[in-house]
């Protein structure tokens, strides 16, 4: 408990430092520097019907007036990538719930796939728009991966957290999860645990239900509370305890490893699904943290935040200046650090072992150094608590305890979210 508690410090006190962009810096993209990395495009629409109470990721109420000139701008970006000899192979379109408005979510999809060589394509929804219409929609435009955020089975928490009258009862939403098995390769579904309502015994009940529908692939986050959202969420829910997130996490563990195995420390992929034999996409284990298998990603749409050549950069919070400045042929980045060696090797430690494992040589070919001499103190500090292990191959370090990884992750999106809480509240 002890070192869990000394391992979210240490990690929250880096990224305070880490992620204090520079306002003053280059509204620029990054210059390629090897455009034949592969990279993944991420979108960013922030509009939902309501709002749950515990997110704070980028989002606002639903306009359609709003909405629709919000989709013409992002054209105009994506338009502004192709200009600059930008091409990606991936496409993951986030919220909020991008699904607000089909048509011109369509429409942005076939944008992408005329401008890119985008091979592989993930969109999130919310279980009111499990409908076969929108289904179809997205099955048709090459969708390979839908991402549903259902949280939990249980109607007490879903009560509690707004999404019982907003999206349905546990037994509708399982209804209609049950109904769209094998429409999609990979069909997710998002869960958290350790809400202060949540119990082993509802926790448990979740987890049978999600062997039940035998989902390709369901991730299992821990509850992340921003700075702006704690004191809310805690009026509704009760107090948020994180020590409690390890007995949990090792019942998901344990209830998932018969029938699922990890492909990072929280998100788990059914054992040889049936879809496979016949799937007609491209399959390359596309999973909600793209950061992990994609090393840089662009960052569209308000609020989207983007790595390139070493790059962090954020767009602006505020959706009607996005759209001006997109309008007048100007990123909207509003802001950006330039990591140095030392941070980019850090971040890269960070996600290839929430990934399960960093092979060192490939590291140290990527960034032109040593690796291991420059992350021994962590490498021994975690292998020292039984984070890490060495494997066969001499320059492969696997992860040993994964709930130390899950651990970082809620930091780093933790301070994510502190970051774009800060951001909007400059605009």
């Amino acid at each position: 408990m002890l070192t869990e508690r000394f391992v979210a410090f240490a990690v929250r006190k880096k990224l305070d430092r880490y992620l204090r962009f520079d306002p003053h810096a280059s509204s620029e993209l990054p210059l390629i520097m090897n455009n034949k990395k592969p990279l993944m495009m991420y979108v960013h629409i922030p509009f939902c019907e309501e709002l749950c109470p515990y997110c704070s990721f980028h989002r606002v109420t639903f306009r359609e007036d709003l909405a629709r000139a919000y989709f013409s701008a992002l054209k105009k970006e994506i338009f502004m990538y192709k200009e600059r000899g930008y091409n990606f192979e991936a496409l993951y379109i986030g919220g909020g719930t991008p699904t607000v408005l089909m048509a011109e979510l369509v429409e942005i999809i076939e944008l992408i796939k005329s401008c890119f060589d985008v091979q592989e394509i993930s969109v999130e929804t919310n279980p009111d728009h499990l409908d076969m219409s929108r289904i179809r929609a997205l099955r048709d435009i090459g969708v390979g991966r839908l991402s549903v955020g259902v949280q939990s089975f249980n109607d007490e928490i879903l009560k509690a957290t707004d999404r019982y009258y907003k999206y349905g009862s546990g037994s509708e939403v399982m209804e209609k999860i049950a109904e769209l098995q094998g429409y999609f390769p990979t069909f997710n579904v998002d869960m958290i645990f350790n809400f202060p309502v949540q119990t082993a015994e509802t926790l448990k009940r979740d987890l049978e239900i999600i062997r039940a529908l035998k989902v390709d692939q369901v991730t299992y986050y821990p509850l992340m509370v921003a700075t702006s959202t704690r004191k809310n969420v805690e009026k509704k829910l009760g107090r948020v305890d994180d020590e409690r997130g390890r007995p949990f996490y090792e019942l998901i563990t344990e209830a998932l490893s018969e029938d699922y195995q990890p492909s990072t420390a929280w998100c788990f992929n059914r054992k040889n699904p049936t879809w496979l034999q016949t799937a007609k996409f491209n399959d390359t284990g596309i999973i909600d943290e793209y950061v992990i298998n994609y090393d840089q990603y662009a960052g569209i749409g308000s609020g989207a935040l983007g790595y390139l050549e070493g790059s962090i950069y954020a767009n602006t919070f505020n959706i009607p200046e996005y759209i001006q400045r997109v309008e007048r042929g100007e990123f909207p980045i509003i802001a950006r650090r330039d990591l140095s060696l030392r941070e980019r090797l850090l971040y890269d430690f960070l996600m290839r072992f929430f990934g399960l494992s960093l092979d060192l040589e490939q590291m140290s070919k990527k960034h032109g150094v040593n690796a291991a001499a420059y992350l021994l103190p962590e490498i021994l500090f975690f292998t020292m608590v039984g984070g890490i292990k060495q494997s066969e191959e001499k320059t492969l370090l696997k992860t040993k305890d994964q709930y130390y990884w899950v651990i970082m992750m809620r930091e780093f999106f933790t301070a994510v979210n502190n970051f774009r809480d800060y951001c909007r509240s400059m605009t």
